[in-house]
């Protein structure tokens, strides 16, 4: 693990300065290229795969919907729709993901997209202490905690498995 350095990837400093504005008191920490799934980033980090917060951007009806979830959970889509209220809720394709969050499939963070997007939270996070989430970029995370998290997405709770 490293700390970013002088060549530092365009959407992790896209990230830093959006996490800076918004008074985030994380850090970013950018991991082995090999790290492509919640286990693998959880025991990169020593953590439990649970305090990893994915960043899934779904597609409900044609609007974009960012799900923050513990790594240790899957979206219930058929559950998560009929709480939204929307016929259809699929995950989002590479294009749809880049349109409507700047960043690509894996790497998608809770904040630092073009446009506000609607954003719930998985309270199962609330059960750890620090959760490490996306920064943009498939090898970057940054630590939080849950109420941080809430207060940077404006997530609203909502029960995804």
């Amino acid at each position: 693990m490293s700390e970013a350095g002088n060549t530092e990837h365009a959407s992790i400093s896209r990230f830093r300065e959006e996490m800076d504005r918004l008074g985030a008191t994380g850090k970013v920490v950018v991991l082995p290229d090999s790290v492509h799934t919640a286990a693998l980033a959880a025991q990169a980090l020593g953590c439990e795969v649970g305090a990893i917060a994915n960043s899934l951007l779904f597609d409900a009806d044609g609007a974009p919907v960012l799900i923050l979830t513990s790594g240790a959970h899957r979206v219930d889509t058929g559950k998560v729709a009929a709480e939204l209220g929307v016929q259809r809720l699929r995950r989002a394709n590479p294009e749809f993901v880049r349109e409507h969050t700047g960043q690509v499939i894996g790497g998608v963070s809770p904040i630092a997209h073009p446009a506000p997007v609607p954003t719930y939270i998985d309270p199962w996070l609330r059960r750890h202490p620090v959760v490490w989430a996306a920064a943009g970029h498939p090898a970057a995370v940054f630590s939080t905690n849950y109420d941080e998290l809430v207060r940077l997405t404006a997530a609203r709770e909502l029960e995804v498995a």
